[in-house]
Protein backbone atom coordinates (compact mmCIF):
# COMPACT_ATOMS: atom_id res chain seq x y z
CA UNK A 1 0.00 0.00 0.00
CA UNK A 2 1.63 3.47 -1.35
CA UNK A 3 1.13 7.00 0.90
CA UNK A 4 -1.15 7.95 -1.81
CA UNK A 5 -4.04 5.48 -1.20
CA UNK A 6 -3.34 6.06 2.71
CA UNK A 7 -4.41 9.52 5.03
CA UNK A 8 -2.41 10.40 7.74
CA UNK A 9 -3.59 9.55 11.05
CA UNK A 10 -1.19 10.84 13.40
CA UNK A 11 2.14 10.56 15.07
CA UNK A 12 3.85 8.53 17.63
CA UNK A 13 4.76 11.14 20.41
CA UNK A 14 5.59 9.11 23.07
CA UNK A 15 6.01 5.64 25.10
CA UNK A 16 3.36 4.87 27.77
CA UNK A 17 4.77 2.30 30.15
CA UNK A 18 7.50 -0.44 30.28
CA UNK A 19 5.75 -3.13 28.73
CA UNK A 20 5.85 -1.27 25.36
CA UNK A 21 2.96 0.59 24.95
CA UNK A 22 2.88 3.95 22.73
CA UNK A 23 0.94 7.17 23.26
CA UNK A 24 -0.46 8.50 19.50
CA UNK A 25 -1.49 12.01 18.84
CA UNK A 26 -4.51 12.08 16.26
CA UNK A 27 -4.77 14.83 13.68
CA UNK A 28 -8.61 14.31 13.81
CA UNK A 29 -11.44 16.16 16.02
CA UNK A 30 -12.98 12.58 16.83
CA UNK A 31 -10.44 10.44 18.38
CA UNK A 32 -12.80 8.15 19.40
CA UNK A 33 -13.73 7.07 16.56
CA UNK A 34 -10.13 5.01 15.95
CA UNK A 35 -10.55 3.15 19.16
CA UNK A 36 -11.33 -0.07 17.17
CA UNK A 37 -8.65 0.38 14.83
CA UNK A 38 -7.05 -3.07 13.71
CA UNK A 39 -4.40 -2.22 12.94
CA UNK A 40 -1.99 0.75 11.88
CA UNK A 41 0.53 1.93 9.09
CA UNK A 42 3.54 3.60 10.51
CA UNK A 43 5.84 5.09 8.50
CA UNK A 44 9.50 3.75 8.85
CA UNK A 45 12.60 4.05 6.26
CA UNK A 46 9.82 5.82 3.65
CA UNK A 47 7.73 2.63 3.32
CA UNK A 48 4.35 1.65 5.43
CA UNK A 49 4.73 -0.61 7.72
CA UNK A 50 1.80 -2.88 9.43
CA UNK A 51 1.48 -3.15 12.86
CA UNK A 52 -1.66 -4.75 14.77
CA UNK A 53 -3.15 -3.05 17.35
CA UNK A 54 -3.70 -5.55 20.76
CA UNK A 55 -5.49 -2.86 22.68
CA UNK A 56 -6.18 0.80 22.67
CA UNK A 57 -7.83 3.18 24.66
CA UNK A 58 -8.47 7.38 24.53
CA UNK A 59 -5.42 9.24 26.94
CA UNK A 60 -5.96 12.68 28.07
CA UNK A 61 -8.90 12.76 24.93
CA UNK A 62 -6.56 13.56 22.36
CA UNK A 63 -4.19 10.26 22.34
CA UNK A 64 -4.76 7.22 21.20
CA UNK A 65 -3.30 5.04 23.62
CA UNK A 66 -1.89 1.11 21.99
CA UNK A 67 -0.61 -2.16 23.20
CA UNK A 68 0.55 -3.41 19.62
CA UNK A 69 1.23 -6.92 18.56
CA UNK A 70 5.45 -8.17 19.28
CA UNK A 71 6.27 -4.81 20.86
CA UNK A 72 6.06 -6.12 24.33
CA UNK A 73 9.18 -3.81 25.71
CA UNK A 74 10.78 -0.13 26.18
CA UNK A 75 13.37 -1.02 23.94
CA UNK A 76 10.92 -1.83 20.67
CA UNK A 77 8.70 0.77 21.50
CA UNK A 78 11.47 3.22 21.05
CA UNK A 79 11.96 2.75 17.76
CA UNK A 80 8.65 3.86 16.72
CA UNK A 81 8.49 7.54 18.76
CA UNK A 82 8.78 9.98 16.16
CA UNK A 83 7.42 8.10 13.40
CA UNK A 84 3.96 8.90 11.20
CA UNK A 85 1.07 6.87 11.86
CA UNK A 86 -1.07 6.17 8.23
CA UNK A 87 -4.64 4.32 7.53
CA UNK A 88 -5.96 3.67 4.36
CA UNK A 89 -8.19 5.95 2.88
CA UNK A 90 -11.17 3.53 2.65
CA UNK A 91 -11.84 3.38 6.92
CA UNK A 92 -12.32 7.53 7.09
CA UNK A 93 -15.47 8.01 8.25
CA UNK A 94 -18.24 8.99 5.96
CA UNK A 95 -18.95 12.60 6.23
CA UNK A 96 -22.03 14.56 5.90
CA UNK A 97 -23.09 16.34 1.69
CA UNK A 98 -21.76 19.31 2.95
CA UNK A 99 -18.62 18.34 4.51
CA UNK A 100 -15.34 16.81 2.33
CA UNK A 101 -12.05 15.11 3.08
CA UNK A 102 -8.89 17.44 1.32
CA UNK A 103 -7.77 14.43 -0.64
CA UNK A 104 -11.25 14.08 -2.24
CA UNK A 105 -12.00 17.75 -3.64
CA UNK A 106 -8.52 17.56 -6.04
CA UNK A 107 -9.88 18.09 -9.53
CA UNK A 108 -13.39 19.94 -8.86
CA UNK A 109 -14.54 23.27 -10.84
CA UNK A 110 -13.96 26.13 -8.77
CA UNK A 111 -16.34 28.60 -8.60
CA UNK A 112 -16.74 31.76 -7.43
CA UNK A 113 -19.99 33.82 -6.45
CA UNK A 114 -18.82 37.05 -8.65
CA UNK A 115 -15.96 35.75 -10.48
CA UNK A 116 -17.73 32.55 -12.05
CA UNK A 117 -15.67 29.89 -13.35
CA UNK A 118 -12.09 30.43 -11.74
CA UNK A 119 -10.41 27.15 -12.70
CA UNK A 120 -9.86 23.56 -10.62
CA UNK A 121 -8.81 22.78 -7.42
CA UNK A 122 -4.92 21.38 -7.57
CA UNK A 123 -4.75 20.98 -3.95
CA UNK A 124 -4.73 22.30 -0.30
CA UNK A 125 -1.99 22.99 1.56
CA UNK A 126 -2.45 22.67 5.24
CA UNK A 127 1.42 23.04 6.22
CA UNK A 128 0.62 27.18 6.89
CA UNK A 129 -1.18 28.13 9.89
CA UNK A 130 -4.08 29.02 7.23
CA UNK A 131 -5.23 25.98 5.13
CA UNK A 132 -5.24 27.04 1.54
CA UNK A 133 -7.27 25.52 -1.20
CA UNK A 134 -4.94 25.75 -4.65
CA UNK A 135 -6.93 26.64 -7.48
CA UNK A 136 -5.39 26.66 -11.03
CA UNK A 137 -6.53 29.39 -13.53
CA UNK A 138 -7.30 28.11 -16.90
CA UNK A 139 -4.33 30.95 -17.44
CA UNK A 140 -1.87 28.46 -15.63
CA UNK A 141 -1.41 31.26 -12.23
CA UNK A 142 -2.40 29.31 -9.10
CA UNK A 143 -5.42 31.48 -7.04
CA UNK A 144 -5.33 31.20 -3.47
CA UNK A 145 -8.09 31.02 -1.16
CA UNK A 146 -8.23 30.23 2.72
CA UNK A 147 -9.95 27.33 3.89
CA UNK A 148 -13.01 29.27 5.68
CA UNK A 149 -16.50 27.96 6.47
CA UNK A 150 -17.82 31.76 5.42
CA UNK A 151 -15.72 31.18 2.24
CA UNK A 152 -17.42 28.04 1.09
CA UNK A 153 -20.94 28.39 -0.19
CA UNK A 154 -21.82 24.96 -1.81
CA UNK A 155 -20.16 21.31 -2.37
CA UNK A 156 -21.44 19.70 -5.44
CA UNK A 157 -19.72 16.11 -4.91
CA UNK A 158 -22.04 14.26 -7.53
CA UNK A 159 -20.90 16.84 -10.18
CA UNK A 160 -17.57 17.71 -9.17
CA UNK A 161 -17.76 21.58 -8.30
CA UNK A 162 -17.03 23.62 -5.47
CA UNK A 163 -18.63 27.07 -5.19
CA UNK A 164 -16.84 29.77 -3.06
CA UNK A 165 -17.95 33.39 -1.89
CA UNK A 166 -14.83 35.08 -1.67
CA UNK A 167 -14.82 38.75 0.03
CA UNK A 168 -14.18 41.28 -2.59
CA UNK A 169 -10.91 41.47 -4.81
CA UNK A 170 -9.24 38.16 -3.51
CA UNK A 171 -9.69 36.84 -6.62
CA UNK A 172 -8.71 39.58 -8.91
CA UNK A 173 -6.20 39.80 -6.58
CA UNK A 174 -4.42 36.67 -8.50
CA UNK A 175 -5.19 37.41 -12.26
CA UNK A 176 -4.27 41.22 -12.44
Amino acid sequence: MTKDECFYLGKIVSKYSFKGELLIKLDTDEPETYLTTESILVELNQKLIPFFIEESSLHKSSLLRVRIEDIANEEDADELVGLSVFLPIKELPELAEDQFYYHEIIGFTAFDKNSGKIGSISGVNDSTPQALFEIKHPSGKEILIPVNDSFIEKIDKLNQEFYFQTPEGLIEMYLD
